[in-house]
């Protein structure tokens, strides 16, 4: 098992690479594409532990970021849906969002619906500022809660 985890820690370049690495990895993990960026941030938290807030840091402004773009994506597929029908389309099915503002953009770390969520905010025009900055303290908390529950249940001793 320690072979294969070398292995994956070596394809993803954290030993050498790093921060980036983990910005990076955070930053594509809030897109629509399927990826996690957990795996990197533990990664790099066990072999650097004195790095955990940094690397905490780093993936909330990685993920952060995606999520704005997934936003800004959202808001241009309206801008384009409403130059072709001629008039302004909403979704019915999430009034909920409608009702909860910018506050939803706090769910944008669950997994599977949180980063559609950053882009139906935008498709919605919720306001770009208050939704980023929801967007940070959920994607914050959950790089803690996740990177911390993973070093206490998870055995690093036998890496060194």
């Amino acid at each position: 098992m320690q072979e294969t985890l070398m292995s994956w820690l070596h394809v993803l370049a954290l030993p050498e690479v790093g921060l980036s690495t983990v910005f990076v990895a955070a930053f594509v993990s809030a897109t629509l594409l399927p990826m996690g960026s957990e795996a990197v941030v533990f990664g790099m938290v066990t072999l650097q532990p004195d790095l955990f807030w940094t690397t905490v840091l780093v993936a909330t402004a990685g993920n952060t970021l995606g999520g704005a773009v997934s936003w800004w994506m959202g808001w241009g597929a309206h801008r384009a849906v409403d130059k072709v029908r001629g008039q302004r389309s909403e979704a019915r099915a999430l009034q909920w969002l409608r009702r909860w503002g910018p506050k939803a953009c706090l769910l944008s770390w669950l997994p599977i619906v949180g980063d559609p969520l950053c882009a139906v905010a935008g498709w919605m025009k919720l306001p770009f500022w208050p939704c980023v900055a929801y967007m940070a303290v959920g994607k914050f908390a959950r790089y803690v809660i996740m990177t911390g529950a993973l070093i206490w249940a998870v055995p690093t001793d036998w890496l060194w």
